[in-house]
């Protein structure tokens, strides 16, 4: 195992929190890889994943893992405690990967596949990682290029080969042997230890890397069973990247660990989403940003589908336009419901017996018991009335206590008494003698494209590198699918050329940015409006940009 992380970079729970934890049988003493073969044991020849391409049983997905746990340790250097990162979309071997990770104590490192070299590198960097999953035929990027740019120890490729990789299926092999099975029986992992490390909204000169443990994220996956009505008989459809933790933890394990069917579908595309909700019978959609229910609408108004089977589904990542929803029961055929998560922990859902403006225009209720939620004044740690909009702080049993490598940052994001400032603007809305939490917007200057989110302080470093741009301003304009875009506006050097989306995407593409990031539009400009303490006015910008874009 690897030497104990020192305290600065891991920060603990609070051992009264913690013990109470435990004394209320929220925490348990299984790791993750012991509660997928507990699934396992009990629902053995169900369907536990389905893909495009493979349908695996409970039996055969706990063998796949068990084999890529063993054979990861039987053909590589990788050893228990070290960092993988992740470079794959939503194919059945990256699921495999990441459980067989888990079971063999290694810890993923969970990016998107749109992830650039920029962002790998500078993660890999930060949690000290050794190991690079790398799927080889993935569509929308050349993972393999980023792989040799990043050039991490040990590469392990899905679905084809790559040069000086270890291949997915050499593992698969190298794991059903009797000595390598035997080398992995004597792992121990420690259910307070680190299961994974997920991804903060975005990524800044410093990542904000949440460190997932056994414990707490086991709880998660069993509180969001509940909200989610679960069982045995249920079809669970994921279409967002799986290696978030939207995916693992809110679709992926909550389940796996319920015994239901994980259908993995690998376009979030309208025409895509119907066709597998009637060919599957999907019965539960965990996630859905607002931008793919739009886009379902839009459809369902020209073609007539619906999404009947289905029973709950859950929209979360920004907020749902009042519009949308009033739409989502009448036209899509399916309760509405909201949600609210983070990659730090806190979960929220409303409840299907809610009133309707509550499940509209709410994100509900905390999913586990021992979650705590305050809505503070912004800048300080009293808590507003009831209806009034303050800052969402939360704590709990699974939401973790601070970011790795970041005392600086935990300091300045974390209440004395432990609870998380998440920068979100909370409503707190009592009805009936229940509490409901509503999100109205971002404290921070962060920009949300259809739930993934653009900090606009890094594009800008970024930009300004480019020997044209002398200053930029990331700002969001409006976007009626996907909330926000992203447009920038630029000072340029004096006898410059013009600088257009195509040419700055051009350059931003070689500093390795993902593709997300990049600014759909470019305002040039001679100066940028500032206010009375001399920062520049990005309100004055959104009003000159919405001025412009509705004209």
């Amino acid at each position: 195992m690897s030497a104990p992380e020192p305290a600065t970079d891991l920060p603990p729970f609070d051992p009264d929190r913690a013990a109470a934890y435990l004394r209320d049988g929220l925490w348990g003493s299984r790791t993750v890889g012991d509660r997928l073969r507990d699934s396992a044991e009990r629902f053995a020849g169900r369907p536990a994943l389905v893909t495009a391409e493979q349908r695996l049983s409970y039996r055969e997905l706990d063998d796949a893992t068990d084999a890529f746990a063993a054979g990861v340790l039987a053909t590589t250097a990788l050893r228990p405690g070290d960092r993988v990162m992740f470079s794959a979309g939503n194919v059945a071997e990256t699921v495999v990967a990441y459980y067989g990770c888990v079971k063999a104590g290694l810890l993923p490192v969970c990016t998107l596949p749109a992830h650039g070299h920029r962002e790998i590198g500078l993660l890999a960097e930060h949690t000290g990682a050794r190991g690079h999953v790398v799927q080889a035929d993935f569509g929308r990027q050349d993972l393999a290029a980023l792989s040799a740019t990043v050039g991490l120890d040990v590469v392990i490729s899905l679905r084809g080969r790559l040069p000086g990789a270890v291949g997915y299926d050499e593992i698969l092999a190298a794991g059903a042997t009797a000595p390598a099975r035997a080398a992995l029986a004597a792992v121990e992992i420690d259910p307070d230890g680190l299961v994974a490390f997920q991804l903060s909204g975005g990524t800044t000169g410093l990542p904000k890397v949440a460190p997932r443990r056994h414990r707490e994220y086991v709880h998660n996956a069993e509180a969001f069973t509940g909200p989610l009505g679960i069982g045995p008989g249920s079809v669970v459809l994921h279409v967002l990247p799986i290696m978030h933790n939207a995916g693992i933890a809110a679709a992926m394990q909550p389940a796996h660990w319920a015994g239901a069917t994980f259908v993995l579908g690998a376009s979030a595309d309208a025409a895509a989403v119907f066709e597998i909700v009637h060919r599957e019978r999907v019965t539960t959609i965990p996630l859905l940003p607002p931008a793919v229910v739009i886009r379902l609408l839009e459809r369902a108004a020209t073609t007539g589908e619906d999404l009947r089977p289905v029973e709950r589904m859950l929209v979360g990542g920004q907020k749902l336009p009042a519009e949308a929803a009033a739409r989502v029961e009448p036209v899509l055929k399916v309760p509405c419901a909201q949600m609210f998560g983070m990659a730090e922990g806190m979960f929220l859902a409303t409840p299907p017996d809610a009133p309707g403006w509550v499940r509209e225009r709410t994100v509900g209720t905390p999913i586990s018991a021992g979650d705590e939620i305050r809505v503070l004044e912004i800048g300080g740690e009293d808590e507003v009335p009831d209806g009034e909009l303050g800052e969402l702080a939360c704590r709990g049993p699974y939401t973790v206590p601070g970011y790795y490598r970041a005392a600086a940052h935990n300091a300045a994001t974390f209440t004395g008494d432990g609870f998380y400032r998440t920068g979100d603007l909370a409503v707190r809305h009592v009805v009936d003698g229940r509490t409901y939490y509503a999100i109205e917007g971002r404290i921070k200057d962060v920009i949300n494209r259809g739930a993934e989110k653009i900090h606009a302080e890094e594009v800008e470093e970024i930009v300004v590198r480019h020997p044209d741009v002398t200053t930029a301003a990331l700002v969001a304009m409006p976007d009626p699918v996907l909330g926000e875009r992203a447009c920038v506006f630029l000072i340029l050097a004096a006898g410059a050329p013009p600088l257009d989306v195509a040419g700055l995407g051009e350059f931003l593409r070689g500093e390795g940015l993902a593709r997300y990031k990049w600014p759909e539009r470019v305002e040039v400009v001679a100066e940028l409006p500032l206010t009375n303490v001399g920062k520049v006015s990005k309100k004055d910008l959104r009003d000159r940009l919405a001025e412009a874009v509705s004209a």
